[in-house]
């Protein structure tokens, strides 16, 4: 099968940007063709022409829709399959794919076909005001921190569904939970164009990054030896953080919960840069180590005790907590969006309310203080990621998406549902 694949980074890394390399990766080693059309947030040099250049490409991007004109016409794909689109790409290359007769399929990373920004989050709070066609509410509401800024995510949105650029031209959906695919059925989206494709874990490669399992993290980005290292002690290790340090993951939460925890060790591994002035307030035993590069953050994963995501935002399919599973680490995470749907209260780990300090501080220390159940949750999570989120099961959902979508192509009746 011949799949191009588009999607526009977001020019900071990303769990997003790791899952598309993987997916690209995982179509080759299948023997697929795979043909890119790639973009970076990167390229915009953040003066106020870049930004009123992303404002209007977000919107409508003729240059893309010509590329990717002349792209399928010379490679003649059999399959387009649809990451993130804005700001650079648009929706505009979702009706070019249409008028070639090419299904297209849409991966959706977050909630952005109903929420502006994605996150369904507005100053730090869960908000659904743009639901139903209320994208205005994101201006009003200045939920980027920037009328600019709010006011292109929420003309970009309402443009898209006025147009129905998306229900019209994307002939299936690849979700990545139930909870999301329930959200998108209640906005109207057809529930048979819509199949949950939860995010995979390369359980080899994985195996490849941490060696035996054995490694101790030097906090300075990587792996010490047998030589500059004491030997891992077993129930020692740290309560582990990875993923971008920002408000929506609940971080003010987490440094509430280790300052209350003050003989229990917190390290952070991501980037900090949106969120720098915590580094100062931070208490003595949280310690901020930036990005970790994804060599050391096996290591890192390995030297901890416990893996805690308490983020209070929806989430779309947090990659950190399969990742911390298949390596047989109990996880600590937010009874929210679809992430009860990965972690079982009890089974793998625990759940907490979220932006709630002091229960995630009482489930931090009562896993703390029982090491052999960590183990016991941490096997029953490696056997679920295994089972569940391997590469071998999400090629086996995705080409089962993708042979929908050439049937429903096929037939003609791709895109006449909905409203």
């Amino acid at each position: 099968m011949h799949i191009c694949l588009i999607h526009n980074e977001y020019g900071k890394p990303s769990g997003e940007e790791a899952v598309v390399r993987s997916i690209h990766q995982l179509l080759t080693v299948h023997g697929h063709r795979v043909t890119t059309m790639m973009r970076s947030s990167a390229e915009f040099d953040g003066s106020r022409l870049g930004k009123a250049s992303a404002f209007f490409t977000g919107i409508y991007n003729p240059y893309s829709r010509s590329a990717f004109r002349r792209m399928l016409r010379r490679e003649r794909p059999d399959i387009v399959h649809v990451h993130n689109l804005y700001p650079l790409i648009s929706p505009s290359v979702l009706i070019e794919a249409r008028a070639a007769g090419v299904p297209v399929v849409m991966t959706v990373h977050n909630y952005r076909l109903v929420c502006p920004n994605g996150l369904h989050m507005a100053h730090g709070k869960l908000c659904e005001r743009c639901l139903g066609g209320k994208e205005y509410n994101c201006v009003l509401n200045n939920c980027e921190g920037s009328i600019f800024k709010s006011l292109g995510y929420a003309v970009r949105n309402h443009v898209a569904r006025n147009r129905r650029w998306y229900r019209n031209n994307v002939t299936m959906y690849a979700v990545l939970t139930e909870f999301q695919r329930r959200r998108l059925i209640a906005a109207g989206y057809p529930a048979e164009r819509l199949m949950v494709v939860p995010n995979m874990v390369d359980a080899a490669g994985l195996a490849q990054v941490t060696g035996k399992g054995d490694g101790q993290f030097d906090g300075q980005g990587g792996e010490a030896g047998d030589a500059n290292a004491s030997a891992a002690v077993p129930g020692q290790g740290y309560v582990g953080y990875v993923g971008r340090i920002s408000p929506e993951k609940g971080i003010p939460e987490l440094l509430a919960a280790a300052r209350s925890l003050p003989e229990i060790p917190f390290r952070a591994a991501g980037a900090f840069d949106r969120m720098a002035h915590l580094l100062d307030s931070a208490p003595a035993n949280f310690q901020f180590l930036g990005h970790v590069d994804r060599a050391a953050l096996g290591a890192f994963y390995q030297s901890s005790r416990i893996i805690v995501l308490c983020s209070t935002c929806f989430e779309g399919f947090p990659t950190v907590l399969v990742e911390a599973m298949v390596r047989s680490k109990p996880v600590v995470c937010s009874r929210l969006g679809g992430m009860p749907e990965i972690v079982e209260d009890g089974v793998h780990g625990l759940l907490i309310e979220p932006g709630n300090a002091e229960d995630l501080a009482r489930k931090i220390r009562f896993l703390w203080e029982r090491p052999e159940l960590c183990a016991q949750m941490g096997a029953a999570g490696q056997r679920k990621a295994l089972s569940t989120y391997s590469t071998v099961r999400y090629h086996e959902r995705l080409m089962g998406v993708y042979e929908r979508a050439i049937l429903l192509n096929a037939r003609g009746d791709a895109c006449t549902n909905g409203s």
